[in-house]
């Protein structure tokens, strides 16, 4: 039952793609399709964040969708097909884990992480921090790239020289500032950023997890705002700083009282 309606997506996709198919799935390239790609996947993420577990198994369908899509592109092209796709990452998956597969013995999940790196070289890698995709957000790419530099030794030592290297980091910035350089004041403030990431590698926290769940929060708070001057006949644009921020204090308050 479970193998066919795998099979059944991919029927279904066929169907859709095929001659007397949708209009709109049969007009679809590998490049049109990329910003559905990654909506779905950030539409995962959010039902994660939000431990909806219904939802989690529909979005992770939207997801599945989408690659069952690309690999029926990729077949009418005779490129490959899902079933190729499949036994890729079959493979790939018992080279990667010899200590599972093999007879390798590795003991921690940093030992793992430690060999996958090398047989990711062994399989042409040409730098450790090749791999990462240039598609990721910013943040979440400095993070990977990090990481990876660590595994091979180029990694502070402490926490502490982390922040000895935010403190420089600020004080150029503040100096870029005041001396009113543009491109300096960018290249700064990306270095304090890059600083801050490495600190949340060693405070261990996913700076992309945790600036969305601040964009979250910011969010209802900010519509909670909105929503309580309306409920007094108020605007926003009608009202101070001072009387936005004591409901926004408020709303802090609360939460505090309510965890």
């Amino acid at each position: 039952m479970k193998t066919s309606e795998f099979e059944r997506l991919v029927t279904l996709m066929a169907q859709l793609r095929g001659e007397n198919g949708c209009p709109w799935d049969r007009e679809q390239t590998h490049q049109s399709l990329r910003q559905y790609l990654l909506e779905e996947t950030y539409e995962v993420l959010e039902a994660l964040d939000e431990n909806d577990y219904e939802e989690l198994k529909c979005e992770l369908g939207d997801l599945l969708l989408q690659i069952v899509f690309h690999a029926r592109i990729a077949e009418e092209r005779g490129d490959f097909d899902i079933w190729d796709v499949a036994r890729c990452i079959n493979e790939k998956l018992i080279r990667r884990h010899p200590h599972v597969f093999g007879d390798l013995a590795l003991n921690s999940s940093e030992e793992v992480v430690v060999n996958w790196e090398k047989i990711k070289m062994k399989e042409g890698k040409t730098s450790v921090i090749d791999g990462v995709p240039k598609a990721l957000s910013s943040l979440l790419r400095a993070f990977r790239i990090q990481k990876k530099a660590a595994q091979v030794g180029f990694d502070w030592t402490e926490v502490a020289e982390v922040w000895q290297k935010i403190r420089e980091e600020e004080k150029e910035l503040t100096e870029a500032i005041q001396e009113n350089n543009p491109l300096k004041i960018q290249e700064e403030f990306g270095d304090l950023l890059f600083s801050l990431v490495n600190l949340a590698r060693f405070i261990k926290v996913n700076p992309e997890d945790a600036l969305r769940n601040t964009i979250n929060k910011f969010i209802y708070r900010f519509q909670l705002i909105e929503k309580k001057l309306s409920e007094q006949g108020k605007s926003m644009e009608a009202c101070t700083l001072q009387e936005m921020d004591q409901i926004w204090d408020s709303i802090k308050y609360q939460e505090i009282t309510n965890q």
